[in-house]
């Protein structure tokens, strides 16, 4: 099942792994709840790009609203702004690919949106730059994708269909594979495993690449997956081993904890494996000085301030090297005991060492994501309740098993998460339900991966039937022309009008800003 695809496929290292830096929107969305500015990402692009990068993901998740609501930037100037760094290869200039994240029927928001609106969106934010969009959906269902998969291939941008990876009594190879199968009839270029929890564990990685590889062997692979549970790096070494093309990547200070595993770690490996990688790591003592920082400038978000790692050397001492060379033998042991002690001996052995935090365990059941667990945390503390977040957490995957065992990802992340807090905070679970809690459980995000709870079910329910049909069935097209009528005093562009579409109240917020005068 081979996509015809009209935006080339990026396969410029073949017998080697192609990383993909994620320092500038999914890192700082995992450790700084997505306060970095504009400037401040400027800062690093440059020496980047020069690092030999083909792909970089720069925009979407939930940067195009903290943009709006913390920094004060327009999220289409911020990418605007990346194409003058890095050329637009959607208007045939060559240069760096930028790549997207794109929630499916929901874009860059929490809720599906109406398929014009989708494919308004898209058209935009292609055709200004962004010419790579990985989409998902936080159910994986693949109704959710069918949209935003046709519209990025129809204004000329490249379509990667990720799957939200969990765990759960309903989630198995096969579910995985029959959504990627789904994806690529919808027309997807190529395929991501969204690990968003870090949940992966290496010899379950062997079991789902090697049956992805094999059902889809001439459609392009990234691995994508966090450190919060301590198995991300030894997962990625797997992911070398069994041929992924792409590795989702972040530089030191940017890297471990609730963020990817870091690029140098990464490239040790791989020369060690005898693995060639697409990027230059000359210019990483430079990229590292100036992500940390801005991390310093940003120790008021920073979810761990005691554990910003140390730079890494340019070439492993000789104990690391040993270390190194143990963990890859482990590993290519292939048995779960084996994978194991090589996770033990690269957490405690080296990334503790290095100054990276100690993994705590308690997050394999919770599976909450980096973003998610940073912003609930910033959430608490700016309430006072920052002590209720171990309870919270023991409380997050009773709620998700009720909600079908829905995996933990935006959207699904933040409604369950406050749906948690909620019960902990009420002291009687469900005695207060969120309105998003009850949309997901009625099907009105797409259908559950497992049955809902019954009994929660039917609290929530009010006697109403659940919804069956796609999500967006439900949705009447907005018209556009009304809405920029109605804001005609706000809206300056196209953009515009989609910001305030996306972002009702922060967009109007910051554009209501740039009407006001500027004291002088």
């Amino acid at each position: 099942m081979t996509p015809q695809n009209n935006a080339s496929q990026t396969r410029p290292n073949p017998g080697g792994v192609n990383l993909i830096d994620c320092s500038l929107r999914d890192g700082h969305q995992s450790l700084l709840a997505t306060r970095m500015s504009t400037e401040q990402t400027l800062r690093v692009l440059p020496m980047l790009r020069d690092s030999g990068y083909s792909i970089l993901e720069l925009w979407g998740g939930a940067t195009l609203d903290s943009a709006l609501r913390f920094t004060n930037d327009d999220p289409f100037e911020r990418l605007d702004r990346f194409c003058e760094v890095l050329g637009n290869p959607t208007k045939g200039q060559g240069g760096v690919s930028i790549r997207s994240l794109c929630r499916g029927q929901n874009l860059f928001g929490y809720s599906p949106y109406p398929d014009n609106v989708v494919v308004e969106f898209l058209k935009e934010a292609v055709r200004s730059g962004s010419n790579r969009v990985r989409i998902f959906d936080a159910l994986n269902d693949p109704r959710n994708l069918m949209t935003a998969i046709m519209a990025t291939k129809t204004f000329n941008g490249h379509a990667e269909a990720a799957l939200s990876y969990t765990t759960s009594p309903v989630h198995d190879t096969d579910h995985f594979l029959n959504f990627a199968r789904s994806a690529v009839d919808s027309g997807a270029d190529s395929l991501a495993i969204k690990d968003m929890a870090g949940l992966l564990h290496p010899a379950d990685a062997f079991t789902l690449i090697e049956a992805i590889k094999e059902a889809f062997p001439d459609v392009e692979l990234t691995l994508h997956s966090h450190c919060t549970n301590g198995l991300a790096t030894t997962t990625y070494i797997v992911g070398m081993l069994c041929g992924v093309d792409h590795l989702d990547v972040c530089y030191g200070p940017m890297a471990g904890a609730t963020s990817q595993p870091s690029a140098e770690l990464i490239a040790f490996f791989a020369k060690e494996m005898g693995i060639e990688l697409n990027v230059d790591m000359a210019l990483a003592p430079l990229i590292d000085t100036e992500l940390r920082q801005i991390r310093k400038e940003l120790a008021d978000t920073d979810k761990d301030p005691t554990h910003i790692a140390r730079p890494w050397p340019t070439e492993p001492d000789s104990q690391t090297r040993q270390l190194i060379k143990e963990a890859v033998n482990l590993i290519k042991r292939r048995d779960r005991q084996s994978l194991d002690e090589a996770i033990a001996l690269i957490e405690d052995q080296i990334m503790v060492p290095q100054g990276y935090p100690p993994i705590d365990r308690k997050q394999l059941e919770a599976q909450v994501p980096g973003g998610m667990l940073s912003n609930l945390h910033n959430q608490l503390k700016e309430q006072g309740k920052l002590d209720l977040l171990p309870q919270i957490l023991d409380e997050v995957p009773r709620v998700r098993k009720a909600a079908g065992y829905v995996p933990l990802v935006t959207p699904t992340s933040q409604i369950v998460g406050t749906q948690a807090a909620f019960n902990v905070i009420q002291g009687s679970p469900y005695s207060f339900v969120s309105e998003p809690f009850r949309e997901l459980l009625m099907g009105k995000y797409g259908r559950l991966p497992g049955p809902p709870d019954p009994d929660v079910l039917e609290k929530v329910s009010r006697g109403e039937p659940p919804a069956f049909k796609r999500p967006a069935d439900y949705i009447d097209d907005i018209d556009l022309a009304k809405v920029h009528e109605n804001n005609a005093g706000l809206i300056r562009s196209h953009r515009d009008l989609l910001l305030l579409l996306l972002f009702p109240v922060p967009a109007k917020q910051f554009l209501t800003g740039l009407q006001e005068p500027v004291a002088s």
